[in-house]
Parts: C-alpha cells; sequence; structure tokens
C-alpha cells in the first residue's frame, strides 16, 4: 500500500477562515478514514458551512491546509477539487429551474466530473436511478417539490463520481417521512464506501447514517467521538441547544 493509499481520505490542519475582522474558522484540525462518515453539528453561525466550502475549495483557507487522500489541495480551485473527487450539496437547493431533472444531472457530470459523451450521459442516468429521480428525469427542476430538489442535489453532486461527499443540511424542512426517505438514500450511498462529511440540524437523521460526529462552535472544533457521547455531553447540549436541561 503506498502512503497516498494509507493516507485518511481527508485531513484539515490548523484551519482558518476570516471575512473581514470575523474569525469564521479558527484553527480547525482533524482527519477522516476512508469510507467513514462525519457528522457536523453546531449552532447558526459555528462556521459549518464555510467550513465545506474551504474543504470543496469554494473559499480559500487563510491559514492551515486541506489534504484529500495525502495530497495537499490547499490551493486547488473547487473545479479541479470537483475532479480529484469532492462532490457537495448545498443547503439551499439550486437547481437549473429552465432544465430538465436529467439535463440538471448532466451538467454535474459534465462541469463537476469532465465528463463527455456517453460516460457523461451513464453518469447522470445513474445518479438519478440512485437518487430515486430517474421516473422524473424529463420533468422541469422548477416542478419539483422540496424533496424531489434534495434528491435533484444529491444526484448533482454524485454526478462528478466524487469518493468524498458534502452534504449541507439536506434533510432541512422536510417531513419526517421526507427525511427517512433521504436518510435510506445516503445510508445505501454509504454502504458503496463514500465518505460522507454531514451537516445537520436533524439529529434524528445524522444519529441513523454517522459513525463520528463533531460539533462546531465558535469556529472551532468544541467536542469530536462517538456520535452518543457527543450528543449526551453537557457541554455540547449547553453551546448547541443552550440548555444542558
Amino acid at each position: 500500500m503506498t502512503a497516498t493509499e494509507s493516507a485518511p481520505a481527508l485531513e484539515l490542519r490548523g484551519v482558518a477562515k476570516r471575512f473581514g475582522t470575523v474569525n469564521v474558522l479558527d484553527d480547525v484540525s482533524f482527519r477522516l478514514e476512508r469510507g467513514v462518515a462525519l457528522g457536523v453539528v453546531g449552532p447558526n453561525g459555528a462556521g459549518k458551512s464555510t467550513m465545506l466550502s474551504v474543504i470543496s475549495g469554494v473559499e480559500r483557507a487563510d491559514a492551515g491546509s486541506v489534504h484529500l487522500h495525502g495530497r495537499d489541495v490547499t490551493r486547488q480551485s473547487a473545479a479541479k477539487r470537483s475532479r480529484s473527487g469532492v462532490g457537495r450539496s448545498f443547503q439551499i437547493p439550486r437547481p437549473f429551474v429552465d432544465l430538465t431533472v436529467f439535463e440538471n444531472a448532466l451538467v454535474g457530470a459534465q462541469r463537476g466530473g469532465g465528463l463527455r459523451g456517453h460516460a457523461a450521459h451513464s453518469a447522470a442516468w445513474s445518479c438519478l436511478e440512485v437518487t430515486g429521480m430517474a421516473a422524473r428525469a424529463n420533468d422541469l427542476a422548477s416542478s419539483l417539490p422540496l424533496l424531489g430538489r434534495k434528491r435533484l442535489e444529491l444526484a448533482r453532486a454524485l454526478a462528478s463520481g466524487p469518493d468524498l461527499l458534502l452534504l449541507d443540511e439536506i434533510a432541512g424542512g422536510l417531513t419526517e417521512a421526507e427525511a427517512d426517505e433521504l436518510v435510506g438514500t445516503i445510508l445505501a450511498l454509504k454502504a458503496t464506501g463514500l465518505t460522507i462529511v454531514w451537516i445537520e440540524h436533524v439529529v434524528k437523521a445524522l444519529m441513523q447514517v454517522v459513525d463520528r460526529m463533531m460539533c462546531l462552535a465558535f469556529g472551532t472544533v468544541y467536542f469530536e467521538g462517538n456520535p452518543d457521547d457527543v450528543m449526551s455531553s453537557p457541554e455540547v447540549r449547553e453551546v448547541y441547544l443552550g440548555s444542558v436541561a
């Protein structure tokens, strides 16, 4: 096994990010082994989505470094990281509303994965099947209800062929039954060996999927470990829920 093959799927070392005079991330460090699902919780404004942006390359870290499979990608663009195996869904679904569901997935395969021709079409269709959206392939994205948009957002992230999947509150706004449906899909993806970082306020959904949990607060890693231990910690309950009751 080479050094790259034995390296963690993702590692952040002392990552900091500022917007003006505000430190949004401050010395964030953790490592995530291949095939492991990490849940991320924390209060609003804790820096969770910014952390995903730094990992995916949408934002550049002001200090520290980001490593994918042992490679320092801190200075890589978001496009290059996508083609290196990073897929991301956004908190608010961003479909191309004037395109069909299939065309949206195809954009993910072409622009995110760099695929062309039959390979792009095959990848797009496969991701629609995996996410339960194949039956709506010819519908305009604008016609989808919220669960459909969430599933399409996931399909587009998968169409680039990632081995690291970043999910930003993908269960947010869904009914309990809809969230359970989505959990089933994410569990199936996890079973394929995908490494997952999932930010979520719907803790019940996280607890069904993740192997580890991290609480981010005030831009720092406040607590990390076994999901049950993290969520039962009085310190985490205080900072996340505002109560230790």
